[in-house]
């Protein structure tokens, strides 16, 4: 009889997210916590599996959670510039 191998899908799941973080980064309420769960979930398959997806998942978690950072740093300062003058 053949052993099955367990499978974990965090390094899709990971990159998946770290995806949508990134193209719906002008939704907080989305992109903040798809940008959170692709690095925690890419750091614990990395650690469990050594996988290379789960590095571009933790790198696009990133990207995502910075950009979305970015752009209300931005509107914010922008908006508080503005009744300055």
């Amino acid at each position: 009889m053949k052993e099955r191998k367990e499978r974990y899908v965090g390094h899709i799941v990971s990159l998946v997210l770290g995806i949508i973080s990134i193209l719906t980064a002008l939704f907080y309420y989305i992109s903040i916590p798809a940008g959170i769960i692709s690095i925690i979930m890419g750091v614990k398959t990395y650690k469990k599996q050594g996988s290379k997806l789960a590095i571009a998942g933790f790198i696009t978690g990133i990207v995502g959670l910075s950009l979305t950072l970015i752009i209300y740093i931005s509107l914010i300062l922008i908006l508080l510039l503005q009744n300055m003058y």
